[in-house]
């Protein structure tokens, strides 16, 4: 009897430790899915990893101080499209809203969609780099051989002058790249015909 009742109480115990393994094991696996979404939101919110902010409206006071801010375009070698910035460069005032172009024109002979992912460099300035508007908050989805006008509307907040750790920052380069967007599946195996 005194066997029996040792062993239901070990059987017991391993049952409750499989199963808290299970549960670790099963949470472990929850995490792994969840680190990207949730690394996005909080790159998003606090501007962490050169994330710009995305803003409402500034609702700020225009600051006579002023930055550089550089355009940069890249495309993945997977989607066939040119992408570049109408401006390199400009210099605005901190606080002031401000209108950047980009262009993209589809080179194949099909309609593809792209997703923009970006950045801020210095990566300490993302947090103070507001956008507006943007063509990158969607996919975009191009014609064969359509070029399209892809403003970004946004502002660099007057705080950054004020931040000791930004204090060195003079320009401030927004970077781009396109990638070919999961929804754009073609019928076929997915081999893209190039154009021009």
């Amino acid at each position: 009897m005194a066997d029996q009742q040792h062993t239901d109480t070990v059987k017991k115990r391993n049952k409750r430790v499989m199963l808290s393994c299970a549960a670790v094991v099963g949470g472990m696996i929850g995490l792994s899915y969840a680190s990207v979404p949730l690394y996005e939101l909080f790159c998003q919110v606090t501007g962490f990893g050169g994330t710009p902010q995305v803003g409402k409206d500034t609702g700020v006071e225009v600051s006579e101080k002023t930055i550089k801010v550089r355009f940069n375009a890249d495309v993945n070698s997977g989607l066939p499209w040119q992408f570049k910035p109408e401006q390199r460069e400009i210099t605005v005032r901190l606080g002031e809203d401000n209108l950047a172009h980009y262009v993209a024109e589809n080179m194949s002979v099909k309609p593809i969609t792209g997703q923009a992912v970006y950045n801020v460099t210095p990566l300490k300035a993302g947090q103070y780099f507001s956008k507006i508007a943007c063509f990158c908050f969607d996919e975009q989805t191009l014609q064969p051989g359509e070029r399209v006008d892809m403003p970004v509307s946004f502002y660099v907040d007057p705080a950054i002058a004020d931040d000791i750790n930004t204090q060195d920052v003079k320009t401030i380069t927004l970077s781009y790249t396109f990638f070919k967007s999961e929804a754009s599946v073609e019928a076929n195996d997915g081999n893209e015909d190039q154009g021009g």
